[in-house]
């Protein structure tokens, strides 16, 4: 993306006397990821006609020499006869993508001396140019406008389509435009063309059909599942992952796409941190140019590792996992999905992120979600069914139960099982259940006792701080703390384990008003973890 700033384009003689070079300067922004870097575009004119683009650039910007040659052309303006040299710099750090187009066209005519040298100081430049010279949307326009704020720049041109996206940051001015011949009205200073173009029809590169969004549903859709209904409830209070297993139709699917909804809204902070992700993965709306609102991937089971975890060819792209970013990530049938993409998830779900290295770059992506993973007790999905017979040997359950590694179910905090629900329960859904908004209300009230608790550190919620940092500032009674060391003794638990159930017992107590847990919030938070009572 490109962050501009022009020198003076100057003449100067090559010492032969009859021969003048002109340069000319813009800025750009690369990204790699979600994070961006400034790029100085030079541009050289002198010599014998040619194009030559230098810098890592990728194929859809080696393809820019064409595409800005007649957009230059269609928009009236002349194309220099001599030799053009345009350098991408620092030259070690790949380039990719098309927006670079107008940074060029215009780092070129500033060269060729038809735009003044001082308009193009300290703007910035994003837009891939058509070859009639419209200006066409771009992906990434709020991580590389943020990039270009950090870098002292404050006056963007982009695409109008980009106009909403870019004006997220505070303090920068935006000018859209529609076409080539708008951006050179605006810096010349003289008045913007009446035969303004149609807007192009999408974005440039492509991208899912449409971004991970909250469904906004209601938990009192749910017929009966109280158990289960609290384990969502304290999922969702101290971002703790969770586990729901049953038998087909138990409701499994209904309260995790139910879980956003009793989710706060974004901070300003995160709705740019997620809307960066969505901006860079081109699957952000042009109607709604900031995500004010948790995100909700469902991926499918047959989804391959690039799509949930992110990476890709030239281009790495960020993944599932990152469209969840401060969302929720539910994979269903949970041991359908490959045992490489489950175990891949084991980074993120300990630090946050995912970082994918390729030969020529390395992409971190935030990717801290909330997991859900849902499954059936065996394949046929009647193991333990009183009223239905299971097909399926001892032996063909324990190993689709295995198919998830214990690494990765030993960070899931919450373990339920959601049993099928009975006539009495499916009566009383009928007379109304507790709705989301009840629930949404105490989540609200125990995140903000988290949040006053964690005032000065940089976590948000019980499910992110070590245990060290409660075991050490937020100490409990031997007496309290003693049932955990009891399961840890018994091999019920790992010691990761039992940390997590410390942290899952601050939730409980959060939920329930409490300052500090109590030994029946010890218990209590055993029993999601293990989903056994003791």
């Amino acid at each position: 993306m490109v962050v501009g700033r022009s020198t003076a384009a100057c003449g100067c003689s090559d010492g032969a006397g009859d021969r003048v070079i002109r340069l000319g300067r813009c800025r750009s922004v690369a990204l790699v990821g979600v994070q961006g870097t400034v790029v100085d575009i030079d541009v050289h004119i002198g010599g014998m006609p040619g194009f030559s683009l230098v810098g890592l650039p990728d194929t859809a910007l080696n393809e820019a020499r064409d595409r800005v040659r007649a957009a230059v052309l269609s928009s009236g303006e002349s194309w220099p006869l001599q030799k053009i040299t345009v350098s991408l710099s620092p030259a070690s750090l790949p380039k990719r993508g098309s927006h670079f187009d107008l940074g060029v066209a215009v780092g070129i005519l500033g060269a060729a001396g038809d735009v003044p040298a001082s308009a193009t100081d300290g703007v910035v430049f994003l837009g891939e140019l058509a070859l009639d010279g419209r200006l066409r949307a771009v992906p990434g326009v709020l991580p590389a406008v943020l990039a270009a704020w950090r870098a002292g720049m404050r006056r963007i041109v982009v695409a109008e389509q980009n106009a909403e996206e870019a004006r997220q940051i505070p303090d920068v001015t935006v000018v859209g435009a529609w076409s080539l011949r708008h951006v050179l009205a605006f810096l010349r200073g003289v008045e913007i063309p009446d035969d303004e173009p149609e807007p192009p029809a999408g974005c440039a590169e492509l991208g899912p059909s449409e971004p991970p969004r909250d469904p906004g549903l209601d938990l009192a859709d749910v017929a009966g599942q109280e158990a289960a209904k609290v384990a969502v409830e304290m999922a969702a209070a101290g971002h703790h992952h969770v586990k729901l297993e049953g038998p087909p139709g138990a409701g499994k699917t209904m309260l995790a796409r139910r879980l956003p909804g009793l989710l706060p809204d974004l901070s300003t902070e995160e709705s740019l941190d997620v809307t960066a992700i969505h901006s860079v993965a081109a699957v952000l709306p042009a109607d709604r140019p900031l995500i004010e609102r948790p995100p909700f991937a469902d991926p499918h089971h047959s989804a391959s590792a690039v799509s949930i975890i992110g990476g890709g060819g030239q281009t790495v792209r960020p993944g599932a996992a990152s469209l969840a970013h401060r969302g929720v990530l539910f994979l269903d049938e949970a041991p359908e999905f490959s045992r490489h993409v489950l175990d891949g998830l084991r980074e993120p779900l300990e630090n946050g992120r995912i970082v994918v290295s390729r030969a020529k770059a390395t992409a971190v992506f935030p990717a801290s979600f909330l997991l859900v993973l849902a499954q059936n007790p065996c394949m046929c999905g009647n193991h333990g069914e009183r009223q239905r017979q299971c097909e399926c040997t001892p032996h063909a359950v324990r190993r689709y139960r295995q198919r998830i590694s214990g690494p990765v179910r030993d960070r899931i905090d919450v373990n339920k099982q959601v049993p099928a629900p009975s006539i009495a329960d499916l009566g009383a859904a009928v007379n109304g259940n507790e709705r989301s908004a009840a629930v949404a209300e105490r989540v609200a009230s125990a995140r903000e006792r988290q949040a006053r608790r964690l005032a000065g550190t940089p976590w948000r919620v019980n499910g992110e701080v070590p245990v060290m940092h409660l075991r050490r500032e937020f100490p409990l009674p031997a007496d309290v703390a003693g049932p955990v060391y009891k399961q840890l003794r018994a091999g019920t638990v790992t010691a990761r384990g039992a940390d997590r159930i410390l942290r899952l017992a601050w939730t409980v107590a959060d939920v329930a008003g409490h300052d500090r847990p109590t030994r029946d919030d010890v218990l209590q938070a055993i029993e999601l973890r293990t989903g056994e009572s003791s």
